[in-house]
């Protein structure tokens, strides 16, 4: 066996792969269980996500982001999505990305400051305009974050790959999505199989220059299969027909519950946008 030093970040990057292919699972069976978001048609549940998203960026309050907020956790409570794992799927990693954009606005914007902390030559001054941009541009990337979590999570991938189809997104977009979709877990398996393999098989320890040899090699090896398998698919869908047009055997219809589900998210964007004006 290898040392706990040398080996340990590879022993997290495996769990780290194991954790991706079973998040993605997972977040399947939330799409196929008995909720109201998944009863409805794909299109209508993007036509719904492209209105709030859109009013979400354009409203100007606080409050009214902190009510589109609680209106997509009804929604994500009426889809039997578990409160704890879609509200911790959002905001563990907003902070870390919006605050990068955040904090340098936060001490250089002009305006009344809160304090001034003085640290030797350096002075610690968050102006007031600063942190109101800072937390209007977090609630809207958290508002329009969980809105693309809760359509994923609430609609299977080949479904919602067919919405796009609705508002004429580009087939090569579309086909390019599928399949990156699919062979990412394909080959996520196979770097957790060869690493399997390479640690049953290392009976010793083994030096730094050796391991950064060994990543080295099966980072080519996966490249290597990677473009001869995109060859050999292609070649096998172009066998058998494929002239660059997405088909599914499923057909959907838009029914009365979807109209009015559709009509429901418009109506509240809207307000959203009208009242973003008057509100802080």
């Amino acid at each position: 066996m290898t040392g706990e030093g040398r080996v340990g970040w590879l022993e997290h990057s495996l769990a780290g792969i194991s954790g991706s292919i079973e998040r993605a699972v997972f977040t399947e069976s939330h799409a196929r269980a008995a909720g109201r978001l998944q009863a409805l048609d794909p299109r209508a549940k993007l036509g719904m996500f492209l209105a709030v998203v859109l009013a979400a960026s354009l409203t100007s309050s606080i409050v009214v982001e902190i009510g589109l907020y609680v209106v997509v956790l009804a929604a994500a409570a009426a889809s039997r999505v578990p409160f704890e794992f879609f509200v911790k799927r959002v905001w563990l990693g907003i902070p870390l990305f919006a605050g990068i954009v955040v904090i340098p606005a936060v001490f250089f914007v002009p305006g009344d400051r809160l304090f001034d902390l003085v640290l030797g030559p350096l002075h610690v001054a968050p102006s007031i305009p600063g942190l109101i941009g800072g937390v209007l541009l977090v609630a809207r990337v958290g508002v329009s974050v969980s809105l693309a979590v809760l359509l994923v999570l609430t609609t299977p991938w080949a479904d919602l790959l067919k919405s796009l189809q609705a508002i004429r997104v580009p087939q090569l977009f579309i086909l390019v999505l599928a399949m990156a979709y699919r062979y990412i877990f394909l080959f996520l398996h196979l770097a957790n199989g060869m690493f399997e393999a390479r640690k049953s098989r290392v009976v010793a320890r083994t030096s730094g220059g050796e391991q950064r040899r060994w990543i080295a090699g099966t980072m080519g090896n996966l490249v290597n299969r990677s473009v001869r398998m995109s060859n050999d698919v292609y070649a096998a869908m172009v066998s058998r027909g494929f002239s660059g047009t997405i088909r599914t055997y499923q057909a959907y219809r838009m029914r009365r519950a979807d109209w009015l589900w559709l009509a429901g998210s418009v109506a509240i964007a809207v307000g959203a946008v009208a009242l973003g004006r008057g509100l802080p």
